[in-house]
């Protein structure tokens, strides 16, 4: 494959902090969220402020660490959507359309090291998530998820720091369409592989424990059903979902996933081994016994979420149709009242990490057909604490 490179990191820590936008509501207790976004819903009536005309002054408020905006790592990719970070500090991108890898280094060098193959989706399918193994330094694993015509499968590839070789489809058999197609993987810390998969626009399979489809799912790195799975020789973690592609771990080892809503609500749920989330019977919070409530909820118009991150206490949350950046903190496993960074600012945000040295990593998505195209698009943004 062709070399290719952008331009340099783009210098600069901003004076102020990112606009910040409070969203209304109180966590419900016991669990459930009752939070609802500035556009309206339920809740109580929200506030907004910004940390650069003064912001919010609130005890509260001032726990919770801000993120600046630094700079742009890299620019001119082409719909960024798996972002997984090397030792080396670098991170391996790939692109949905294009099917190739990119390998992105903190000061914004850029290189193709190769494409996977196989790929053949429609729409939101393509070459979406990717994992790098914990065990890297001695296997040298990479993992991909991808679209293979009527299924989504995982591959696992070996990447020598130059070139990918060795690809193997490691698990397959997740419906796959031209929506809902999920796509996130993740290392959990328990050293299993976690998949987000949508129900591919097919509603019931979110329900059917016998369906890969709106599940998260738990594997090996061989493509096993991992042991302890709450359902017995399957791969099914959790269910009820409709399009799952953000997976995060907190501090305390929990594991957060962002929900794409239909019309009303996107979600923010804290994932249970064995858990039922609604999905389609339910939408958002529903008070259902037999169902799992989000802990957050926002109107579809200012989320429709993909990645997630935890960094500093809080979930990072990027937001396609609502372009902007939700931050969620989260102190003592409680989701606490978000905000929203970069609202607005560089149209939709597919990916969001946390970095080897602390910062946050945000991928744009608008060159993926429902976007409008800026100078410079795809990028990738790199957002810094105080204390770095």
């Amino acid at each position: 494959m062709p070399t290719t490179s952008s331009g340099p990191l783009l210098a600069g820590l901003l004076s102020g902090a990112l606009v910040l936008s409070a969203c209304s509501g109180t966590d419900g207790g016991g669990g459930g969220g009752g939070g609802t976004d500035d556009a309206g819903g339920t809740g109580a009536p929200g506030t907004s402020s910004s940390a650069l005309s003064g912001g919010d002054t609130s005890t509260r408020a001032s726990r919770v660490a801000r993120p600046r905006l630094a700079g742009t790592v890299a620019t001119g990719l082409a719909v960024p959507w798996g972002v997984a970070f090397l030792p080396d500090g670098s991170a391996l991108v790939a692109e949905r359309d294009t099917e190739r890898v990119k390998q992105v280094t903190a000061d914004g060098q850029v290189r193709t090291v190769g494409s996977v193959d196989g790929v053949d989706g429609l729409g939101e399918g393509g070459l979406l998530g990717l994992a790098v193994s914990p065990d890297f330094a001695e296997d040298s694993a990479v993992f991909a998820y991808f679209t293979a015509g009527s299924q989504n499968v995982v591959a696992r590839l070996t990447f020598d720091g130059d070139r990918f070789s060795g690809q193997r489809r490691i698990f397959d058999g997740i419906p796959a369409g031209p929506i809902h197609d999920g796509g996130r993987i993740a290392f959990g810390p328990d050293g299993y592989l976690y998949l987000g998969t949508g129900e591919s626009g097919r509603t019931d399979l979110a329900q059917r424990k016998d369906s890969l489809g709106g599940k998260i799912l738990r594997i090996t790195a061989d493509g096993e059903p991992a042991p302890g799975n709450p359902f017995p020789g399957s791969p099914v973690y959790s269910l009820g979902h409709r399009n799952v592609q953000g997976l995060a771990w907190d501090s305390r080892g929990q594991l957060w996933a962002a929900e794409f809503g239909q019309n009303t609500w996107d979600e923010l749920n804290r994932i249970e081994a064995g858990a039922n989330y609604g999905w389609p019977e339910v939408e958002g919070r529903s008070g259902d016994d037999r169902y799992v409530d989000p802990v957050r909820q926002w109107r579809t118009s200012v989320a429709s979420p993909s990645g997630i991150a935890v960094a500093e206490d809080s979930v990072f949350m990027a937001g396609l149709r609502g372009a902007r950046l939700w931050q969620i903190p989260i102190p003592g496993g409680r989701a606490g009242r978000p905000r929203a960074l970069l609202r607005e600012r560089f149209g939709r945000l597919r990916t969001v990490v946390a970095a080897p040295d602390g910062s946050l990593w945000v991928t744009t998505s608008n060159r993926d057909g429902r976007g409008s195209v800026r100078d410079g698009d795809d990028r990738i943004l790199r957002l810094t604490f105080d204390e770095q």
